[in-house]
C-alpha cells in the first residue's frame, strides 16, 4: 500500500539527509516507524529552503519521499486568513497525492492535516488520524472542532487515535476513538540502559527539557534551586530547549543568584538531548501547561532518570511513586522537597531508576508501530499494509 501523510510539520531541505529533508521533534522517528508498515510513504508537508539546522534531525525511513508544499504565511489569526490563498496554490499537489495514495494519514491539530483529512473523506480514502495535542482539554474553537470531527467520523474505514492515556476511553460518544501513546525510542535504546546511582559527592544534576514557554515549568525549577542548594550545595541544572521565554528565564536565574548553577543550552539536536539526559540524575517537569503525551518524559525514564512532575494529563497515569514523584502543584517548595527527598535515599533512588527503565519498555517505537499497524489492518480489512 502507498500511504500519503498530509501534515503541517515544516521540513527543511538538507543535502546531509538521505531524503534531502530534516525536521524537528519526534516527527522523523515516528514517520520512519510508520513507513515500515507500508510499501511507500509520501510525506506532503510545508517546506523551507533555508534554516538554522540546530535541533533538526534527518527524515528517513522505508521508501519515504517528501513532497514539498509552500509554507503558509503569518502566525495565528493571520495564518488562518492566508490559508485559503495557500490552498489555491497547493491544492493540486494535495489532490494528486491523495488521489494516488491507497490511504491517508493526517496528524492533527494543524490546518494542513485538517485539509488532508477533508481531502481523504471527499475521495473516500481509508483514513488514519492521530490527534497529537491534549485531547482532554479544548481551549479554542479549532480544538473543539478537531475533537468533534474525530468523534463523529471514527469508525468505518476511519481510524482515529488520540495521543494520551487514561483509565477511561477517550470518547464517551464514540468508542472507536482510542488512546495512543507517543514515543521516539527504539526498543534497543531502552533495553541497553542500566539503573543509575546518585553521586557520592552530592553533585546532583537536574535537567528540564521543553519549549521554554510559560507554564512548562522552567521558572518553577529555577525558583526551587535556592531551596535545594541549602541542602545540596553542589547541585546544578541543565535547561534544554528554545522558546520565547528563554531570555526571561536567564534573567530570573540572575535575580535568584543561581545563574552560576544553571546551563542554558537552547535548542539542540535530538542526539544531544539524549546525551544531556544521560549525564543527569533527575528529570524535573513541573508543568501546568496543556500536555498530550510529552515524549521527553519517556526518554528520561528510558535512560533511568526518576521523573518529578505534576499530575497533568497522561503524566498522572505514567508517573507513580515507583518511577518518580508526582507533586500536587507546580510550586518551587513542593518541587524542592521532592528532589531533596529522593536524593536523601540512595537505595530508593536506584530502585526508582530501575523502575523508570521498566516503565519505558512498554512504550517503544516498535510497540507504537505495531499497535497502529494492527488497528489499520483490522479497520481497513486487509491482510497486510505491505504487499
Amino acid at each position: 500500500m502507498k500511504l500519503a501523510v498530509i501534515s503541517h510539520k515544516v521540513c527543511w531541505h538538507s543535502p546531509n539527509s538521505p531524503t534531502g529533508f530534516i525536521t524537528d521533534g519526534g516527527f522523523p522517528q515516528q514517520m520512519g516507524a510508520i513507513s515500515e508498515l507500508f510499501d511507500e510513504t509520501r510525506i506532503v508537508v510545508p517546506c523551507k529552503t533555508e534554516a538554522d539546522a540546530t535541533g533538526l534531525s534527518p527524515l528517513t525511513g522505508k521508501n519515504i519521499t517528501v513532497v514539498p508544499l509552500s509554507e503558509p504565511k503569518g502566525e495565528g489569526f493571520r495564518r488562518k486568513l492566508n490559508i485559503p490563498f495557500w490552498l489555491v496554490k497547493n491544492c493540486l499537489t494535495i489532490l494528486k497525492e491523495t488521489s494516488n495514495a491507497d490511504a491517508i494519514h493526517a496528524p492533527i491539530p494543524g490546518d494542513v492535516g485538517t485539509i488532508g483529512m477533508v481531502f481523504a473523506m471527499l475521495l473516500r480514502k481509508p483514513l488514519f488520524v492521530r490527534h497529537c495535542g491534549n485531547w482532554l482539554i479544548q481551549r479554542t474553537l479549532a480544538e473543539r472542532f478537531w475533537k468533534w470531527s474525530m468523534e463523529y467520523f471514527a469508525g468505518g474505514r476511519n481510524v482515529m487515535l488520540a495521543t494520551g492515556g487514561a483509565d477511561q476511553p477517550p470518547s464517551k460518544r464514540n468508542p472507536k476513538v482510542e488512546w495512543i501513546f507517543a514515543t521516539s525510542l527504539r526498543k534497543a535504546e531502552i533495553e541497553s540502559n542500566s539503573p543509575l546511582e546518585l553521586p557520592h559527592n552530592g553533585a546532583v544534576r537536574l535537567i528540564i527539557v521543553c519549549r521554554q514557554e510559560e507554564r512548562k515549568g522552567t521558572d518553577v525549577v529555577i525558583d526551587s534551586l535556592p531551596l535545594i542548594l541549602e541542602k545540596l550545595p553542589r547541585v546544578t541544572l541543565d535547561v534544554v530547549g528554545g522558546g520565547s521565554k528563554l531570555d526571561l528565564f536567564r534573567k530570573q536565574a540572575a535575580a535568584r543568584n543561581v545563574e552560576d548553577r544553571i546551563t542554558f543550552h537552547g535548542k539542540v539536536v535530538h542526539d544531544q538531548v539524549i546525551s544531556l539526559l544521560r549525564s543527569s540524575h533527575l528529570f524535573c517537569y513541573p508543568t501546568s501547561a496543556s500536555e498530550g503525551f510529552p515524549k521527553v518524559v519517556l526518554e528520561a525514564l528510558a535512560i533511568g532518570l526518576p521523573v518529578i512532575t505534576t499530575p497533568v494529563s497522561v503524566l498522572s497515569k505514567l508517573i507513580k511513586s515507583s518511577n518518580g514523584i508526582l507533586v500536587k502543584r507546580a510550586e518551587p517548595s513542593e518541587l524542592a522537597d521532592a528532589i531533596l527527598e529522593l536524593c536523601s535515599d540512595r537505595t530508593r533512588y536506584r530502585s526508582v531508576s530501575a523502575n523508570a527503565i521498566e516503565t519505558a519498555k512498554s512504550f517503544s517505537l516498535e510497540g507504537w508501530r505495531e499497535f497502529i499497524g494492527k488497528r489499520l489492518i483490522e479497520t481497513w480489512k486487509v491482510d497486510s499494509l505491505s504487499e
